[in-house]
């Protein structure tokens, strides 16, 4: 006879996690199942090579949402973050850009690079801090249908309306801008110096098979400018102990609220009976009945997947079809003997204990994007790179250290071959990048590890290796995310949810969409829509 549960929640994730917590917290027998040996999804720590624990995928901090930390008390379960000091963008030339924490200083160091945009940088950070603070209520709205009959759900989309009316002229015409326009050409109209721009246009492509120059990724710097540390606006941090800390914290929490977590738990099916979703199959074939179950992972996998066939209708299936993952990310983690020496930059210092962005000009990231448009790896990547251990000690033996490189492009379609034949070389090419700006590096590496977006679909269940689980594009957005009409958490089959990154507002490291599908969830029990 089947276990029951009244919710079984499929994949560990972090957002998987957050809607299990506050479902129990409501008072809900509930399961969370995850394929892999610890929860986390992507949000994981793991001691790859003796000593040195590496956050494998996802590596900063910021969109956590306050409310979920406050109302989890994720720092009781060991919620810490550590705020990185800053942005250092070596230049082939010699020269560097390195913007800090200190707002003077970072004044004076764009002023070294040109006064007329030390100047406009003030304008542009209140022009940016205005489209967030209209955008950013968004995150924690459930989408409203625009063609449906949900008054509740067409008041808000009029509320929003009138938000937008009541925007000063000039703060209307950023908002329309940054919806459509590239992050390089919406930065050129404010500034003039070539790094800068380069620097600050990388926001806009994290995560989507798109360049610096290609309309939407506007939006997507936008979405990660929204993000805060302790109420410090704009800010990153690392996770004391690796991002994996964040998933335990929230794994604490929800197992505080009663939530069963069981690991190593892969699904073959969701069943399905009357329209309904009723439970899962393990793969070995044991069965889980639920009244309720929600799926933390992408809609490809769960509906093309895990859904029994001849569930869905075959138009439903055809919107999910063309729902674009298009993974564009690889991670390349080291093992340091030691610190890294910067050309621009000799010695250990400040600059290297915030981010590293090898970003030295708008058509050095144009071109990094060329190669994968043709089907390829950048063989001279755009790079966010961390050194944890300069922050947090323990996640690397004394005088040792931690290196984390996030690259694009690596786009999961090749044109020739395939990512298990390549796969040293795009580590090689990241490297070899790297050390063109700090030239010791090579002689430093103890051990690296070397993840393709076919090594994030294997491992962890990321479709095509988008780390998004789907482009933050502007027809995947808000009521349109994941599909048209069924943008709410709900699905066609009843009693099946979706709480991923999938689902609005969408990635980073978040809890957003779990909560709100939380939310959903009871809210159709107290309605009786769920039995």
């Amino acid at each position: 006879m089947a276990t029951r549960y009244d919710v079984v929640v499929v994949g560990g994730g972090h957002n998987g996690l957050v809607s299990a917590a506050y479902l129990a917290k409501a008072g809900r027998r509930v399961l969370v199942l995850e394929r892999r040996h610890l929860v986390g999804g992507a949000a994981v720590t793991e001691e790859i090579f003796p000593g040195f624990k590496y956050s494998v995928c996802s590596y900063v901090v910021s969109l956590l949402r306050p409310e979920i930390i406050r109302e989890l008390d994720l720092p009781r379960h060991g919620l810490e973050i550590l705020p990185l000091d800053g942005t250092f963008t070596p230049m082939p030339d010699g020269d560097h850009l390195w913007r800090m924490s200190d707002h003077g200083r970072t004044r004076r160091e764009i002023y070294r690079h040109s006064p007329t945009d030390a100047e406009a940088y003030d304008d542009y950070a209140k022009a940016m801090v205005e489209m967030a603070r209209f955008v950013k209520p968004i995150l924690a709205m459930v989408p409203p249908d625009p063609l449906s009959l949900d008054i509740l759900g067409l008041a808000r989309l009029a509320g929003l309306g009138r938000r937008f009316q009541r925007l000063p002229r000039r703060d209307q015409h950023n908002l329309i801008q940054l919806m459509t326009m590239s992050a390089a050409d919406m930065l050129d109209q404010w500034f003039e110096t070539d790094v800068l721009k380069a620097t600050m246009s990388a926001s806009g492509i994290i995560g989507t098979f798109l360049g610096v120059r290609s309309p939407g990724t506007a939006y997507v710097l936008l979405h990660h400018y929204m993000g805060e540390i302790d109420g410090v606006f704009r800010s990153w941090g690392l996770s004391r102990g690796g991002t994996g800390a964040i998933s335990e914290a929230i794994a604490g929490a929800a197992r505080e609220a009663g939530v069963e977590i069981r690991t190593k738990a892969a699904i073959e099916r969701i069943k399905v009976r009357d329209e309904r979703a009723t439970g899962v199959v393990l793969e070995g074939g044991e069965e889980i009945d639920a009244t309720v179950v929600v799926s933390s992972v992408d809609p490809h996998r769960t509906f093309l997947k895990m859904v029994e066939p001849g569930a869905l209708d075959e138009s439903f299936l055809g919107e999910v079809r063309r729902y674009k993952l298009r993974g564009s990310s690889g991670k390349v983690n080291l093992a340091l003997d030691g610190l890294p020496d910067f050309t621009c930059l000799p010695g250990p210092g400040p600059h290297l204990r915030g981010a590293i962005s090898i970003s030295p000009s708008v058509e050095y990231m144009e071109r990094a994007y060329d190669d994968a448009k043709y089907g390829d790896f950048s063989r001279r990547p755009y790079m966010d790179v961390v050194i944890p251990s300069l922050t947090d000690p323990s996640v690397a033996p004394p005088g040792k250290h931690v290196m984390s490189c996030f690259v694009q492009y690596a786009p999961y379609k090749l044109r020739e071959g395939n990512w298990d034949q390549k796969r040293d070389a795009f580590g090689d090419a990241v490297i070899d990048t790297l050390s063109e700006f700090a030239p010791n590096l090579k002689s430093l590496v103890l051990h690296r590890q070397v993840l393709t977006p076919l090594d994030l679909e294997r491992e962890w269940g990321l479709t095509e290796g988008n780390i998004f689980q789907g482009e933050l594009s502007l027809e995947q957005l808000f009521f349109l995310r994941p599909v048209p009409g069924w943008a709410r958490y709900r699905t066609p089959v009843r009693s099946l949810y979706m709480c991923g990154s999938a689902t609005h507002p969408g990635g980073g490291i978040m809890g957003a969409p779990g909560r709100l599908a939380a939310f959903e969830i009871l809210r159709d029990w107290d309605r009786g829509r769920i039995r």
